[in-house]
């Protein structure tokens, strides 16, 4: 039996967020701002790197994130950039089980099907991998499938988003913009956003 057709958009998406982690210089600051306004430097990687790589695995898993994970701060250890991509690997790995498609993924006591939190999770890598680069004057490269997807699950979940304060309210951008651009603008995302 085959993988969950996603899978291989999910897996593009975790070698994206492992390229722009890749690219967070040695001496970048972690108390500098960051388009998520809420979040300084390490806060937005710690949590980036808590849900998107751990959280990406023990969604599959079907397990809770162990408090340990939850408060640890990944940018303490040198090598996090390194742990970041092996993590990675082994979450896309865990997805790779047709088996963790099925059913729901219980969070917090609301059942949430499974392709729906895969969804999520490549909104994560991706809107949160933007974010990182932008806060630490990086780049993300981000393939034209890649960005409708990411303009679609934001189409889908943008007036949800917003009730919760995940979502800003969407950032005009030109008629020429690529769908990148769009996918950002539309999660309140500003594409020209500079520290």
């Amino acid at each position: 039996m085959n993988a969950h057709p996603l899978h291989p958009f999910l897996a593009r998406a975790a070698a994206v967020a492992s390229e722009v982690a890749a690219g967070v210089p040695a001496g970048a600051s972690m108390d500098a701002p960051t388009p998520c306004g809420e979040f300084d430097t390490r806060a937005l990687i710690n949590h980036w790197v808590l849900y998107t790589s751990h959280g990406l695995e023990h969604r599959a898993r079907r397990l809770e994130l162990p408090a340990a994970l939850v408060e640890r701060d990944f940018t303490a250890a040198p090598d996090w950039r390194a742990g970041y991509a092996a993590q990675l690997e082994r979450a896309v790995a865990a997805w790779a089980d047709p088996a963790a498609w099925e059913g729901d993924v219980d969070l917090g006591g609301s059942p949430f099907p499974a392709v729906g939190i895969a969804r999520m999770l490549v909104l994560e890598l991706l809107l949160h991998g933007w974010d990182v680069a932008r806060a630490v004057g990086g780049a993300i490269e981000v393939d034209e499938e890649l960005a409708l997807l990411v303009g679609e699950i934001v189409a889908e979940n943008a007036e949800l988003f917003r009730q919760y304060g995940g979502f800003a309210e969407p950032v005009a951008v030109p008629e020429d913009a690529s769908a990148w651009e769009r996918a950002l603008a539309a999660s309140g995302r500003d594409p020209r956003w500079k520290g």
